[in-house]
């Protein structure tokens, strides 16, 4: 039996509540919209670049926010120095350029198990937190407001490439 990407079932964003409510609510959306885009496609479909010449693939984006996940909520914000999952010294870009449908399957698994530990992070963190960068110091709202525009412009690109595969379009 060939694998396919899980159906998703996409939760709404309340429109009345407190910040930081909202800031989780909108960035699970964000996540959950990017699984909506991969859902019921099979690994091979996944790592298509569906757009030459770009490299662009969804289980790349997937691969990528993992990297991301990882890197502003579990690395830098929450100190743990964890290192990359797909890029390395020798493939600096290894989220995009080193997809497989091999192993689509198990990235999706990696990025939501990521999720999950960030959420474990950010549990009870005021917003008013401070990371320190090599410029200025930023807050937890800050990297909030930071993935939320991540995931909207790869959730762009998730679409056209989406809609390229097999047509799919819309939410």
């Amino acid at each position: 039996m060939t694998w396919t990407a899980p159906e998703v079932t996409r939760g709404r964003v309340p429109r009345d509540a407190d910040e930081r409510t909202q800031l989780d609510a909108w960035l699970e959306f964000h996540r959950q919209t990017l699984l909506t885009k991969c859902a019921g496609l099979t690994a091979e479909q996944l790592a298509e670049h569906a757009a030459s010449p770009s490299n662009l693939s969804l289980i790349g984006l997937v691969r990528h926010m993992t990297e991301v996940e990882r890197g502003w909520l579990r690395g830098r914000y929450y100190g743990t120095d964890l290192g990359s999952v797909y890029c390395t010294d020798a493939s600096p870009e290894g989220d995009f350029e080193d997809v497989s449908a091999d192993t689509a399957e198990r990235d999706i698994a990696t990025y939501l198990a990521e999720i999950g530990a960030v959420r474990e992070v950010l549990a009870g963190r005021s917003l008013e937190e401070k990371y320190q960068t090599r410029y200025d110091d930023i807050n937890l709202r800050w990297i909030y407001l930071h993935m939320i525009e991540e995931y909207a412009r790869h959730n762009g690109h998730a679409d056209l490439l989406r809609e390229h595969i097999d047509g799919a379009t819309g939410t």
